[in-house]
């Protein structure tokens, strides 16, 4: 199996691309423990193991892993703003269903969400707005 760009990852294992025979050169993970494969992932691990172009692990820096820890919370409350906000504030019918409190306690809820990155404790220590009844 042909392999370019080895790096190792965590726990032992090698990210790389191999070049696939129906679909030429695709992401893949090599886990030398790995029998359901249409090849022999040890003898690839070995080889690349070996190679001297397979770059070392390097753990993830701080900033890294705080950018990865924000992009988490980030992709939370845009969830809960899409399932508790835009699907009502987005649709006239639903929103004019609502009372003028009704729609004045979605929108603080709304800005509250938008507001999480803000919070001094982002992104580890984040406090949830209570979503309005």
């Amino acid at each position: 199996m042909e392999y370019r760009n080895a790096k190792r990852i965590k726990n032992g294992l090698i990210d790389c691309e191999i070049n696939h025979p129906n679909y030429g050169w695709i992401p893949f993970t090599c886990d030398p423990n790995d029998t359901g494969a249409a090849f022999d992932v040890s003898d690839l691990h070995a080889r690349m193991s070996a190679g001297p172009a397979t770059l070392p692990y390097t753990p993830p820096t701080q900033a890294e892993l705080d950018a990865a820890k924000a992009g988490e919370v980030r992709a939370e409350r845009d969830n809960r703003l899409a399932r508790d906000v835009d699907s009502i504030a987005g649709n006239a019918l639903r929103w004019a269903a609502l009372t003028a409190g009704q729609q004045q306690a979605l929108a603080a809820y709304r800005q509250a969400l938008l507001d999480v990155p803000q919070q001094s404790g982002f992104p580890y220590n984040v406090t949830w707005p209570a979503k309005p009844e």
